[in-house]
């Protein structure tokens, strides 16, 4: 065990009195997985990309390309190489380097970039909500009490001076410079109290880091001015203020977070309202996203892609509901799986629409390694550990993954060419070592499938979803061989977006994998397992409206 697993126990037995965590369902610890197949060769790649020099303590702290995000790029690597290394069981080599160079580039109060007089920069507070997510992610990880140190420094030192200010932060549609900025988010003007953003409602990236702060050192001070950022974040029209979709999405996973701190369920409608407005004005016809809301002619990016699995998954884990599921599936293969790269990284796309006349998926940009590559660590980890969820003594299995299971010594492998086979789809679960931790299985229906076959030990039984689940009870032994068969369906996929009602277009592909042609070659899933080809540049370009 190496000296960052050690200390694991430490980390995962800190009960905090600020925190109410809402029963139900909850993911198993990641150290539980051991993933295997596509999942484990994106997660070793994504590693190897994470530890190339430009991500080494001699660069991430110098580049220029984050002159302007102020801790976005430091706090991004910790909760990437966390996220990998928890997920991919694998030591990172220059994490622990690089937490050690926190403070030859903090200021005197504790956080990054300059102190600011009365002002705040809500790119400064969007940077140093990653680096306190990071934190945060580390101490749950190790337990260290240096990084707790340094949460309270960033919390007190930074966000609580803008308390009483979050309030009137500029939300009016009218007032806000909009259609501005490239990939990489750019202070466009002040007014008298902020330095305010191309990436628009950037700032509750940072509340995002303030809610995981909060789990960890609680605070009725800091609680308020939680409060006053989310009653400001739920005043905004995100669509008529052209929000960004990244921001939006992860201020909707920090609303998540919160309900399960403080045990009030109401904030999960609100994130519900609002991810049917990504939905609608945010979501591209390649289950990507377009940078900001009903701003067609962008790009996607993955950040935003990552934050909208999670949102998925989320909401079904808090409501139930399996449409969530089936849209997170649809995100997964077709969305973050499509925008990582050869090389590991993750990189941004053109956006297909209807409104702007492209019908293809081409790439824009090989790599956003400044943001996305950093961060498609947490959805790729989230992945892993969406694979298997308890709920009291069922073991839930939402999504199918090869892996392997071992949770409070109950032992499970699991094995499946679900989505890539379409006549012979398959899940092989194998009991290695029962335990009296579960009781039962609840296995998803898998998305698009049809004609079922469940068998147990080679004898055949029912096979009845209910609220698109199995639920299949026994008094599990070792050697235990439970199989679900199946075939998947051809599927038509549906244009989201009111703007593009009307013209009748449509998109194809086999269960949950979309299809795209090149040329007049046949049609092909846009999912690829890190193909060269995708990349600016080949030429690549797949039709996917039809």
């Amino acid at each position: 065990m190496n000296r960052y697993l050690s200390t694991l126990l430490m980390g995962c037995l800190l009960v905090f009195s600020c925190t109410r965590q809402l029963a139900g369902i909850t993911p198993v610890p990641l150290e539980a997985i051991r993933t295997g197949g596509e999942l484990a060769v994106r997660i070793d790649r994504n590693f190897d990309r994470l530890e190339d020099e430009m991500y080494r303590p001699d660069s991430v702290f110098h580049s220029r390309l984050w002159l302007e995000w102020p801790g976005d790029a430091q706090g991004r690597i910790v909760l990437g190489l966390v996220c990998d290394a928890r997920a991919g069981g694998r030591e990172p080599l220059y994490l622990k380097t690089i937490l050690d160079h926190y403070p030859q580039f903090m200021n005197a109060q504790g956080y990054f970039g300059p102190e600011y007089d009365g002002v705040l920069n809500e790119q400064q507070l969007s940077g140093n909500g990653w680096v306190l997510r990071g934190l945060c992610e580390y101490y749950e990880w190790t337990g260290d009490p240096v990084a707790l140190d340094r949460i309270r420094a960033i919390v007190n030192g930074l966000f609580m001076h803008g308390k009483g200010k979050f309030k009137d932060y500029p939300i009016d549609p009218a007032a806000r410079r909009k259609n501005l900025g490239d990939a990489i988010g750019e202070i466009v003007y002040n007014d008298a109290e902020w330095i305010l953003s191309s990436d628009i409602g950037c700032v509750f990236i940072g509340m995002e880091g303030l809610i995981h702060a909060y789990k960890l050192i609680g605070g009725e001070e800091l609680k308020e001015l939680i409060d006053e950022l989310i009653a400001r974040f739920l005043e905004v029209d995100l669509v008529g203020i052209r929000a960004q979709t990244h921001a939006s999405l992860t201020a909707c996973r920090g609303l998540i977070r919160y309900a399960e701190i403080t045990g009030d369920e109401s904030y999960i409608p609100e994130v519900q309202k609002r991810w049917e407005l990504y939905r609608k004005y945010g979501m591209t016809a390649g289950f990507q996203n377009y940078n900001w809301f009903c701003r067609y002619d962008t790009w996607s990016e993955p950040c935003a892609v990552v934050d909208s699995y999670m949102v998925a998954v989320q909401l079904w884990q808090h409501t139930g509901d399996p449409a969530y599921l089936d849209q997170a599936e649809l995100i997964y293969y077709n969305g973050l799986c499509h925008d990582q790269r050869e090389n590991g990284g993750f990189g941004c796309d053109f956006c297909p629409s209807v409104h702007t006349g492209r019908n293809d998926l081409a790439v824009r940009t090989d790599e956003a390694s400044w943001c996305c590559t950093m961060r498609g660590a947490e959805g790729l980890s989230s992945a892993a550990s969406y694979a298997f969820f308890r709920d009291g003594k069922d073991l839930v299995l939402p999504f199918y993954r090869d892996c392997a299971l071992d949770l409070d010594g109950f032992r499970l492998t699991e094995r499946t060419n679900y989505p890539f086979e379409t006549e012979n789809a398959e899940i092989v679960l194998t009991v290695e070592r029962p335990s009296a931790a579960v009781r039962a299985l609840r296995l998803r229906e898998p998305y698009g499938s049809v004609d079922y076959r469940l068998e147990v030990n080679g004898e055949e039984q029912p096979a009845v979803f209910e609220n698109g689940f199995l639920r299949l009870e026994r008094k599990f032994r070792a050697g235990d061989c439970i199989r679900l068969a199946f075939r998947l369906l051809p599927a038509t996929f549906e244009l989201e977006n009111p703007a593009e009602d009307g013209h009748g277009p449509f998109m194809s592909g086999t269960g949950p994998l979309l299809y795209g042609t090149e040329g007049d070659a046949p049609a092909t899933p846009v999912y690829h397992l890190l193909d060269p080809k995708v990349c600016r540049e080949s030429g690549y370009s797949k039709v996917i409206i039809h």
